[in-house]
């Protein structure tokens, strides 16, 4: 499976961006995962092959994670961005359900697009 995401940037404080992730094909769990410097990999959201979503935290209602089968892209709405969003954005495909994964199990990955929020 060949990952690809884009989308990423700099936005200010409460703004908004939408990260896209070009996939060759969906898997049965689809996520978001990001990764600030000198922190752990975050598990942002994750999407299920019945559909089936969850958030992390941190991000519950101001994400929103979706698959857009026409394009084969996994998308990710990103709303009211903080700083403590400010990271690097990565799109990961499992091929068990998702809650039988955790992050080092994921068996595809991209190569990331950085997201910066500033005051």
């Amino acid at each position: 499976v060949q990952l690809a995401e884009s989308g990423g940037g700099s936005v200010q404080v409460g703004g908004s961006l939408r990260l896209s992730c070009a996939a060759s094909r969906f898997t049965n769990c689809m996520a978001w995962f990001r990764q600030a410097p000198g922190k752990e990999r975050e598990a942002v959201a994750m999407v299920d092959i019945d559909g089936g979503t969850s958030y992390g935290n941190s991000v519950k209602g101001r994400f929103t994670i979706s698959k857009d089968f026409a394009e084969n892209t996994l998308l990710l709405r990103m709303n009211d961005l903080i700083p403590e969003d400010s990271a690097i954005y990565y799109c990961a495909a499992g091929v068990l359900p998702c809650n039988r994964l955790d992050s080092r199990s994921y068996a595809y990955w991209g190569q990331g697009t950085q997201v910066l929020v500033s005051s």
